[in-house]
């Protein structure tokens, strides 16, 4: 990471005493735990794909108490009908929770429990433990984005959960303080640079690609198509609470200003695409949308999504339906990336239900938004423009866009709206009911894919 930062800046003929400040936008998820005083590692970095917490999640799923806590929380809400309760009166866990492995972690691994009990363990996500680093150990932080989506800090009350951490028998003590997104966290150690670089912003991925996309006002919709996909509506100072597919976090935090995001995921998106070439379908991921249009239709043939693990079904595995001896690879090409356009559909129509605010501008950003057809397809299935960016990296300049305001590089955000370049716009040319056998097909073909 340092290495790759030092050289790219030595390639551009900039030298580090040039650097005003830096910004940090990582992924969201991993984490690790450490010993407060010796900075060593308990274990590996564990991610959102780790499965060890398995047996753990299942017990929990089935127990009499969640059963309990959902009946007293779904009262609550009635009674107050405040969001706040929504969420726990359907609570269930799954493998990709950070709840979950860290409740694994200290039944399991016994070093982190001595040192937890003794008020010597360290939680980070990927941020934390680089802000860590970076400043060899002086500085111990995180940010309301990063912290809102580990599912552990409460987004209602911006605090860590404690009802959750006794749930789980999770230590409080283990937390780092929760700092603005937009904000001085110190310097980086002067021998890591040659000179110390102030730390300007820290942010997760996908609210620093909403920040870079420009996406400031209540009803602005961020669409992120990398390894997975993310749809971001940004709620202004509200923050909605609804029942499955999505949840709230914070944007980001800067001063007196709180930005609250509606988020919904899709899973298998860029993995899908890149296992289709690693089997041979293609040989550059840039063919794919002129295989797909190279031909009218999928000739019935559907992808089910499931190389990555779901959270409700850890063990899904992915597959292809409807396979006829004149299938040929364009047809399963097509039908990788009509899986794409239709999940963005389904998604999209449950954001359009749940989230009372009008919906503004659509922008797409990730590798995948620079394929054309899921593109214009996603378009036309969901009858609305979308905005694809010149760069297609926005969690990088959103980072740099946080960074930059806190060190007065710009001033407010008329000015970084100035920047943004449009590189291409979609707009509906088919009915989405043209593409309507082809995903009622699909539907159907979902509909027997679970526990398989």
């Amino acid at each position: 990471f340092v290495t790759v930062i030092y050289f790219r800046f030595l390639a551009a003929g900039l030298h580090m005493r040039q650097i005003a400040g830096l910004g940090i936008s990582t992924q969201r998820g991993t984490f690790i735990t450490w010993h407060k005083y010796t900075g060593k590692p308990f274990h590996n970095f564990i991610s959102w794909q780790d499965l060890r917490s398995a047996e753990l999640v299942n017990s929990w799923n089935k127990s009499l108490l969640l059963k309990v806590i959902h009946v007293i929380f779904t009262v609550l809400h009635f009674l107050t009908g405040s969001d706040r309760y929504l969420a726990p009166s359907f609570l269930t866990f799954s493998t990709h929770q950070i709840s979950m492995k860290l409740s694994w972690i200290f039944k399991n691994i016994h070093e982190a429990e001595e040192a937890a009990k003794k008020n010597n363990c360290c939680f980070g996500t990927v941020d934390t433990w680089l802000l860590y680093r970076l400043t060899k150990g002086s500085v111990y932080a995180t940010d309301y984005s990063n912290a809102s989506s580990t599912g552990i800090f409460e987004p209602f009350t911006k605090c860590w959960n404690p009802t959750l951490c006794n749930l789980l028998s999770i230590p409080m003590s283990i937390y780092p303080p929760v700092k603005d997104t937009s904000f001085n966290f110190g310097s980086t150690d002067s021998e890591i640079f040659g000179v110390p670089i102030p730390i300007m912003a820290v942010v997760a991925d996908q609210q620093s690609a909403m920040f870079g996309e420009c996406c400031f006002q209540p009803g602005d919709v961020k669409l992120t198509m990398g390894t997975g996909g993310f749809w971001n509506v940004n709620t202004g100072e509200h923050l909605f609470a609804s029942r499955g597919s999505l949840y709230p976090l914070i944007g980001w935090k800067i001063g007196e200003e709180v930005v609250y995001l509606t988020e919904g995921s899709i899973s298998d998106i860029g993995t899908a695409i890149k296992w289709a070439q690693d089997i041979g379908l293609f040989t550059n991921v840039d063919e794919t949308a002129e295989i797909a249009q190279s031909i009218a239709d999928s000739q019935g043939a559907c992808f089910i999504p499931g190389l990555q693990i779901f959270g409700d079904d850890p063990y899904l595995c992915a597959s292809f339906t409807g396979l006829k001896p004149s299938t040929n690879r364009n047809h399963l090409v097509r039908a990788i990336l009509e899986s794409v356009a239709f999940r963005n559909k389904l998604l999209y129509d449950i954001i359009v239900k749940k989230v009372h605010i009008p919906l503004r501008t659509i922008r797409a950003d990730g590798g995948v938004s620079n394929n054309s057809f899921v593109m214009q397809m996603t378009s036309d299935l969901i009858n609305k423009k979308i905005e694809k960016p010149a760069n297609a990296d926005m969690s990088s300049l959103g980072a740099a866009f946080l960074a930059g305001l806190a060190s007065g590089f710009w001033t407010d955000k008329k000015q970084l709206k100035e920047l943004r370049r449009i590189e291409a716009v979609f707009e509906p040319q088919k009915d989405s009911e043209e593409y309507r056998p082809a995903m009622d097909a699909w539907l159907q073909a979902m509909k027997h894919s679970p526990h398989w």
